[in-house]
């Protein structure tokens, strides 16, 4: 059973989410908060699996509130989509930056919301449009400039490879078609370099790809 706490100040938002969620096998909503430090205090106390934050909220806002539930060794296992109103909001990057595993507009269409819940359940990012590449790599770009390439140097030639097509958004599937292997291999490749970078899932590996300086600004088209 995936467990979901709801951290939204609007109570309407927050039903219509447990609507849509209580109503899918195998998923569950722990709880409800209607603000950042309330959602903080919530997580430890349930340790639910994925939480669907909303960015602005009273007393503390989405992105503090998900810097201290992803900087908390004991949380490592607990993920965060953050919710926004508009797709290009200012502080998307930010909050991928800030350890979230993607980001939801609010009214997006009902089927995806659950995917959205399994598709980071499974260490999967919400990175995958067209739109959200290109909303990455603006600020990316915006954020600092790149590292000189100094986390990947301790991988193989291929993962460095594999890093790069992950941080210009491509899916296993689409990896798999580029560098002509199965698509278990490219997830192994995958799994291998967040594990010897340390990212907690492929959002925070994009995140890796751009400030190291294997993905620039404008790749994505």
């Amino acid at each position: 059973m995936i467990r979901v706490l709801l951290a939204d100040d609007q109570s309407l938002v927050r039903a219509g989410f447990r609507a849509l969620l209580d109503a899918q096998p195998g998923i569950e909503v722990a709880g409800e908060c209607a603000d950042g430090e309330e959602a903080v205090r919530a997580v430890r106390a349930l340790r639910p699996d994925v939480v669907l934050m909303d960015i602005r909220m009273p007393v503390l806002d989405g992105l503090a509130a998900t810097r201290r539930i992803t900087g908390d060794p004991d949380l490592a296992e607990v993920r965060v989509v953050m919710l926004t109103t508009f797709e290009l909001d200012e502080y998307v990057f930010e909050a991928i930056r800030s350890g979230a595993s993607g980001f939801l507009v609010k009214d997006t269409e009902p089927e995806e919301l659950p995917r959205a819940v399994r598709a980071v359940v499974a260490g999967e990012a919400l990175l995958s449009p067209g739109v959200t590449r290109r909303l990455i790599a603006e600020f990316a770009a915006r954020s600092k400039e790149p590292a000189a390439a100094g986390a990947p140097t301790r991988l193989t030639e291929r993962e460095r490879e594999v890093m790069t097509l992950v941080g210009m958004g491509l899916s296993n599937e689409e990896i798999a078609r580029r560098l002509v292997v199965s698509p278990l291999t490219a997830k192994t490749h995958v799994s291998r370099v967040m594990v010897k970078l340390g990212a907690r899932d492929r959002a925070q590996l994009v995140v890796l790809a751009y400030e190291s300086g294997l993905v620039r600004p404008g790749w994505l088209g």
